[in-house]
């Protein structure tokens, strides 16, 4: 039995057997909008289903099959070959570190959730309804994920030719529309430069809250210098946290120099 079957067999509770085609006819609908939203035609559905069940949503579902952590691995590694690939070609004069730097930049969490939402991912996750409340309210680690578990499918589904157009329509339009962003973001490292060079010392960073189930976690990071309070800020975990509340240090400090 496949997983779409068995999925349909589950989804929602137990449905009698008249209700399985309706079901069915749902589910396949659903994949067809997919499928022109991802602008790839779908061969094997059952990759794609995988793709878009998130691990909160088996729970209701008695583990009915694998969630989308495992296409999630696959899709990370295609990801950052296309990238690598695009940008080697790109800028043939660029060295290792700033092709690295840029690479990081197209596809780390924030970028990846963008493109999802590009997408309009989310309208096609499946998820319990805690995770889904989470996500509507600007989780982007549910959309990021199962960003790398599509690409993942279509790298599986039409090879890797078929990948590469994917990646590369999403990074080259997020690029030239400006929705992500390619400079240096890196506040933590512009914080200490800046606190050095005023003889402030070196920020200290501690983390004030964490909140949230364990799907969805959110950190709350105060960056201190000279035992003073700079700046707080929040992300979905602690590294991001803390960038957020180096970017709003530097924005008090900057503010209160002179002109």
């Amino acid at each position: 039995m496949g997983l779409v079957l068995r999925f349909l067999q589950k989804w929602g509770g137990k449905f009698f057997d008249s209700k399985e085609r309706a079901q069915r006819n749902l589910l396949h609908h659903k994949l067809k909008t997919f499928q022109q939203r991802i602008g790839h035609t779908i061969r094997n559905e059952e990759l794609f289903v995988q793709a878009l069940l998130h691990r909160s949503f088996l729970q209701r579902m008695s583990h009915v099959g694998p969630s989308n952590e495992r296409l999630e691995f696959l899709g990370d590694s295609v990801l950052n070959l296309i990238v690598a690939e695009y940008l080697f070609r790109r800028f043939p004069a660029a060295e290792e570190g700033d092709l690295t730097k840029l690479r990081s930049r197209l596809v780390n969490r924030k970028a990846l959730a963008t493109y999802g939402k590009e997408l309009l991912l989310f309208d096609f996750i499946m998820m319990s309804d805690s995770a889904a409340h989470a996500g509507a309210k600007g989780s982007d680690t549910i959309i990021a994920d199962t960003y790398e578990a599509v690409v993942a499918a279509i790298y599986l589904d039409g090879g890797f030719e078929e990948a590469r157009k994917f990646v590369k329509r999403q990074v080259l339009a997020a690029v030239e529309s400006g929705s992500v962003n390619t400079d240096d973001e890196n506040y933590k490292s512009r914080l200490l430069e800046y606190s050095q060079a005023r003889g402030l010392g070196v920020p200290r960073y501690s983390t004030v809250k964490e909140e949230g189930p364990d799907h969805d976690r959110t950190f709350t990071v105060e960056v201190f210098l000279t035992n003073q309070s700079r700046g707080t800020g929040s992300g979905k975990n602690k590294k991001e946290a803390e960038q957020a509340a180096a970017s709003k240090a530097l924005d008090v400090l900057m503010a209160g120099e002179p002109e």
